[in-house]
């Protein structure tokens, strides 16, 4: 059997958790630039505050029934995922990190009679050790975990689900809409309906043949077998390392200053070689990215399209200063004067490892000495505050830097931010 533990309204929560006054009242985290709602608490949803609204709409709303709101804080979210991760990995033999807020878990040597007690017990230590609460769902493959999953968050009876019989299977499906099934999409959800193919007991019930020719060959039948019961995707062992890092963000505001948009490529390089040296590797393609704000309220595009340029350096490395030096001749080729500029993004390719670096014969590399440096870099910056230490071409506090106007403390992350008790 395959469990599904997930995070309930993990980034409200993870505000609630420092914020014990907030119990029982409506919150909302905002997106990146504090620009629409990506979080919702069981009392902001009561309110029929939509998920994805941008927050101006919301106002009215928010002052009327005194929501809390929040600006994204990726500092918190990240150390309180690390935390619950961390705890299931100690409650169960394998586990496979989904995503910020979801992992599924092995529980295949759970014995049936004793499935149900096991994922409570579970469920009971992740908020008992974390303070985050959890939904867990359970079945013979991911798809039915998942689904069962979203069931108990929809209905809220127990916040546990255990599909372990024939019956319980269909009745589950029968209940799941088609749209709402993991792996369907929405032009394939349009296309099912269409048809008469409504809800997922449905889906199940067509034949293979079918399933082959009509929803995409291996994985359309790899998805047929998970609603009958089969495991056909099993758990996925971490990566060691990732293919490729970078960072991406949209500017606090609209930028047209060449100076202003070399500063934010330099820190999203820093930021991309802070997560390349982490992982232990190093890199000789860098792309940069840059997105021109569009005014043409006729265009057919939804959002403008971005533009980008690549450098293959002479040797494979990991030092910031090295690939910003890189990175500015290619934000000066793509730079247009007079032209506003909405989000920039770097990104880091052909990665290999740190320990097996290949030397250049005709260029001078001093990777000894550079790893050295980003060494000190990181810890202070890691003992400090990030960007504590930092290259002058990133400038300082900059009009392009992210809105976040309603941020909370880092109160796991930041020694001067701990909570004080009196």
């Amino acid at each position: 059997m395959i469990g599904i533990v997930d995070c309930n309204n993990f980034y409200c929560s993870c505000e609630r958790l420092f914020r014990p006054d907030l119990i029982n009242k409506p919150i909302v985290v905002l997106s990146n630039n504090d620009g629409c709602v990506v979080s919702r608490s069981e009392e902001a949803k009561k309110l029929e505050i939509p998920m994805g609204i941008p927050y101006f709409e919301i106002l009215p709303l928010i002052e009327k029934y005194q929501v809390a709101v929040f600006s994204s804080n990726y500092n918190l979210y990240g150390d309180m995922s690390a935390r619950v991760m961390k705890t299931l990995k100690q409650l169960t033999p394998n586990i496979e990190v989904y995503s910020i807020d979801e992992a599924f878990i092995d529980l295949s040597q759970v014995p049936p009679h004793a499935l149900e007690s096991t994922t409570k017990h579970i469920r009971t230590i992740v908020e008992q050790w974390t303070g985050i609460p959890v939904s867990i769902g359970v079945g013979p493959s991911k798809t039915l975990a998942k689904l069962a999953n979203h069931y108990v968050k929809k209905t809220k009876t127990d916040y546990v689900a255990v599909i372990d019989t024939k019956e319980k299977q269909e009745d589950l499906l029968k209940q799941i809409r088609i749209e709402k099934i993991w792996g369907v999409g929405r032009s394939y959800a349009k296309f099912l309906t269409n048809r008469g193919i409504t809800n997922g007991y449905e889906l199940a019930q067509m034949s293979e043949d079918w399933i082959r020719k009509n929803m995409g060959g291996v994985v359309g039948l790899r998805l047929h077998k998970e609603l009958n019961g089969e495991l056909s995707m099993p758990l996925q062992t971490p990566l060691v390392q990732k293919k490729m890092v970078g960072t991406s963000r949209m500017f606090g505001q609209k930028i047209s200053d060449l100076s202003l948009l070399k500063e934010a490529v330099a820190a999203y390089i820093s930021r991309a070689a802070e997560k390349l040296r982490r992982q232990k590797s190093v890199t000789d393609t860098l792309y940069v990215s840059i997105v021109p704000f569009n005014y043409m309220k006729d265009s057919m595009y939804t959002r403008p399209v971005s533009v980008s340029r690549y450098i293959t350096l002479p040797f494979a490395t990991q030092a910031t200063n090295e690939l910003i030096k890189a990175a500015m001749p290619l934000v000066e080729e793509l730079y247009e004067p007079g032209m506003k500029y909405s989000k920039a993004g770097v990104t880091f390719y052909n990665l290999k490892p740190a320990d097996a670096v290949q030397a250049n014969l005709f260029k001078e590399n001093n990777y000894p000495q550079a790893t050295k440096l980003m060494q000190a870099l990181d810890n202070i910056n890691f003992a400090m505050k990030p960007n504590m230490i930092h290259f002058a071409t990133m400038g300082h506090q900059s009009i392009w830097q992210m809105k976040q106007n309603m941020k909370s403390a880092h109160y796991t992350t930041r020694l001067s931010e701990l909570r004080k008790v009196k």
